[in-house]
């Protein structure tokens, strides 16, 4: 079951959950950090399994017409059981309605990282197209892999 989540302490709680138990993608105390804070002032979509949230997505506003699935983490024990494309689609459907015609999402290039080469197909399979790679952005050792959609 996705909700859409407005309470930024709630965002914030359910952020450092998550991604505190996927430390395989969010490793840097930094960076994690600097999701769970922002978040709070994104779209937030949570997913509750069991009773617990399990998953979470947020989108952010990068231009007049374009979104970005900024953070996105699903409990590893939830991997492949659809919670993912159903946060997906709800934080999709959301941004449709308010108007938006875009949504990017930026990863490591495939082939660079295995973890990472299974959430390019997980991208790709939401319908998702590659766009561009910039290894400027995070360093070359990590080249950056941005994907686009329509969302009309």
């Amino acid at each position: 079951m996705v909700e859409r989540i407005r309470d930024a302490e709630l965002k914030r709680t359910i952020a450092r959950r998550i991604l505190e138990n996927l430390l395989d993608w969010f490793e840097l105390d930094e960076s994690r950090e600097q999701y769970i804070r922002e978040c709070s002032d994104w779209m937030f979509f949570a997913a509750k399994e069991e009773g617990d949230y399990a998953g979470f997505l947020c989108l952010k506003e990068t231009g007049r017409q374009t979104v970005e699935l900024a953070v996105m983490g699903v409990l590893r024990e939830y991997h492949r059981n659809g919670l993912g494309s159903a946060l997906f689609h709800e934080a999709k459907n959301a941004a449709a309605e308010e108007g938006y015609s875009f949504m990017q999402v930026k990863t490591v290039k495939m082939g660079v990282y295995e973890d990472y080469d299974v959430t390019n197909r997980f991208y790709l399979s939401l319908g998702f197209s590659e766009f561009e790679v910039i290894e400027e952005l995070w360093g070359k050792e990590n080249p950056c892999q941005i994907y686009v959609m329509s969302i009309k």
